[in-house]
């Protein structure tokens, strides 16, 4: 089955409201004659998402959200819902990104609840899922990442599940210069499909599965030409409207 490749940038906390304002006009003007052959989304900083919303207004490049908590409203001070999100804006949401389970606790159980409540927003959700090096020298990669997609998963009916998008994500390689090959990223985006099919036979040929950890223009084009390898999850190269630009036209040679 065929599936339109789909690059997200995450900006992670970076840019100003009036920051992300002028990169996002940046990144229209370049990639927006690419939307129509690969899907696009951008994740700013909750501080910008309406800034950002209101910049993309009639564009084909989506919002996305970098974190939700998983109830609707409450007594939870400094956190936001996906109600919240959807009045932004936002047609996407990150959930499970290494950095919230690395430095704030987000585990396989939270995952999975931030994951429900997106659904029930009507938001698209990219899960994310990936080893520590320790975890990966130990040769525990596909151990990990399967515990990992089965739990934040569990309980979804197939139509739920072919509602959202998988992110690969190699604690190892975030950030860090360091890069899956296209061969290891191969490895186990295939696992995952394999999960895929256990958990929702039927969708999930359809379900993207990205991989994100240092992905630039000059490998963009290898990483996502492998079978199983739909798209990418962007950290700092998604902050120059460039390199963005040339990791989207990576996906479409």
């Amino acid at each position: 089955m065929a599936r339109k490749k789909f690059v997200c940038g995450n900006w992670k906390m970076h840019r100003t409201a009036a920051e992300a304002r002028a990169l996002v006009r940046e990144l229209r003007a370049a990639a927006e004659p690419l939307a129509d052959r690969v899907d696009v989304a951008v994740a700013p900083p909750f501080t910008a998402l309406f800034a950002v919303a209101a910049e993309l207004a009639g564009s084909r490049i989506g919002l996305s959200a970098q974190n939700l908590h998983w109830e609707s409203q409450g007594a939870f001070t400094g956190e936001v819902s996906a109600p919240m999100l959807v009045d932004a804006g936002c047609r996407y949401v990150l959930c499970g990104h290494s950095e919230r389970r690395q430095f704030f606790g987000d585990t396989d159980e939270a995952v999975q609840k931030k994951t429900r409540a997106a659904l029930a927003a009507g938001l698209h959700p990219v899960v994310c899922v990936g080893e520590t090096l320790p975890e990966r020298e130990s040769g525990r990669t596909l151990e990990v990442v399967g515990r990992q997609v089965r739990a934040a998963l569990s309980g979804l009916t197939p139509a739920q599940v072919g509602s959202l998008t998988v992110a690969y994500e190699p604690v190892w390689a975030i950030g860090t210069g360091k890069t899956a090959t296209s061969a290891q990223a191969q490895e186990v985006h295939a696992a995952i499909r394999a999960i895929l099919r256990e958990l929702a036979q039927g969708v999930a040929d359809s379900v993207r599965i990205l991989y994100g950890g240092s992905v630039k223009p000059d490998n963009a084009a290898e990483l996502l030409s492998q079978p199983d390898v739909d798209g990418a999850l962007v950290g700092g190269a998604s902050l120059k409207a460039a390199d963005f630009t040339g990791i989207i036209q990576g996906a479409i040679r």
